[in-house]
């Protein structure tokens, strides 16, 4: 693995080289210098991240993460043998996450664009680019291209304070409306069957898994009951994705809608709860999805000011909200008032995936973490011994749920008002 891990460190078993990666370069928390490394949670806790397998690598300070993640990458494929066993990279770059830094050599070309952070944010993406230029090249040198696939995708919706933008799309990074959840990507294959075109095959994060483990050969039945589906016939021959259904997210711990209630949920789900989930073609959400308003494109100078309330979002405050995403990708037709029902069994759903919810373990900050009491850099600071303490401080059931609820036949369901939907053009 090169680039960005971002899924914890505290203990060494969190690391990647204990979660499956052979070999490790890059940073383990979720923002840092480009230069630097230097890595900040507030104004005076701050310490170098850049790890080289399990180690601090202070040897890099000074080089360009974007520039360093593609040459490592470049590296391992000059030194491994394409046709001894299957080659699997993962490269989490850190560009164009915040802050917004680049060699001033490619700022140039996009003078003309009057705001900053979009200037800025355009040469990073042009950094990007000539990397994925660079790595598909050493593909090709190297005699992987013709057996490879190269997947190329998102996180998360782009940050319009940050030169971001996912107009026409409504929300930003954070929330949980389209220009929040929506990611945008591409797979490059020779072994694609029907190849130029787009796909509007629903696909999770989740899929890339059991997708991938079959594409290289591996034991399928290891990928059974998973979250993920196998889409690789829905990306390469056009196929019907084999995932119907996708839980954005049940968030037991974010600030509560004030509108929100039981009662208003049927009395199954507390719409006050944010959480957001998609069936074939609709969308659910409850509690407060997160900012809500549709943000041009940050290009003048004076942005955000008075060209933020362009369209500002002034409907009363509510606590849910149903859309056909297909028919209305861009969210501004609330349908949840016309449709009760299709609420309801999404309702529903929300109710079947808490049920089998691991119970949220959110610690207080440990000042133990301070890199400065690690040798001024990010790392793993706690042991086995001290984990086992956990084991039964978060330990909860909802009960009142498992009662209430009832399995619905949803996807027959959907299917159905998903026909009617359509033939009536709603």
């Amino acid at each position: 693995m090169v680039g960005k891990w971002h899924l914890g460190f505290y203990k060494k078993e969190c690391l990647p080289t204990r979660r499956g990666f052979d070999t490790y370069l890059g940073s383990l928390t979720g923002s840092m210098n480009y230069y630097t490394y230097e890595s900040c949670d507030g104004p005076s806790l701050c310490g170098f991240d850049l790890h080289e397998g399990e180690l601090v690598a202070w040897r890099h300070k000074g080089k360009y993460s974007t520039h360093l993640y593609t040459q490592r990458v470049r590296k391992i494929l000059a030194a491994h043998d394409p046709l001894s066993q299957p080659l699997f990279i993962f490269l989490s770059f850190q560009a164009v996450h915040t802050p917004l830094q680049c060699p001033q050599e490619y700022i140039h070309p996009y003078k003309e664009l009057e705001n900053i952070a979009r200037r800025k944010y355009a040469a990073m993406v042009s950094i990007v680019d000539e990397a994925v230029r660079n790595i598909t090249y050493a593909l090709r040198k190297y005699g992987y291209y013709q057996n490879s696939v190269l997947i190329f995708s998102t996180d998360n919706g782009g940050q319009p304070l940050s030169g971001g933008s996912n107009w026409p799309l409504r929300g930003r990074k954070g929330t949980y409306w389209e220009g929040g959840v929506r990611g945008l990507g591409f797979v490059h294959s020779p072994l694609l069957r029907k190849k130029r075109r787009v796909s509007k095959a629903l696909v999770h994060i989740t899929d890339w898994y059991p997708t991938l483990v079959g594409l290289a050969g591996g034991n399928e039945s290891l990928t059974e009951g998973v979250d993920g589906h196998n889409v690789w016939a829905a990306i390469s021959e056009g196929k019907e994705s084999p995932r119907f259904e996708i839980l954005h997210n049940i968030d037991p711990l974010y600030n509560y809608a004030r509108t929100g209630s039981l009662q208003k949920g049927f009395g199954i789900w507390n719409t006050a709860i944010q959480a957001s989930i998609r069936a074939g073609d609709w969308k659910l959400l409850t509690g407060d999805p997160g900012y809500g308003d549709w943000i041009p494109p940050p290009i003048l100078p004076g942005f955000p000011r008075e060209y933020w309330t362009l369209e500002r979002h002034i409907k009363p405050r509510k606590s849910v909200w149903l859309f056909n995403v297909s028919g209305d990708p861009y969210e501004r037709f609330d349908l949840s008032e016309q449709r009760p029902d299709v609420v309801k069994e999404l309702l529903a759903r929300l109710v079947y995936y808490n049920r089998t919810a691991v119970p949220v373990r959110y610690p207080s900050e440990d000042p133990q973490a301070d890199p400065q009491l690690n040798g001024g850099a990010w790392g793993p600071w706690m042991g086995d011994e001290e984990e086992e303490k956990w084991a039964t401080v978060y330990k909860k059931e909802n009960m009142e749920w498992k009662r209430k609820f009832k399995m619905f036949k949803s996807r027959s369901f959907f299917r159905r008002l998903n026909t009617r939907m359509m033939s009536n053009k709603i």
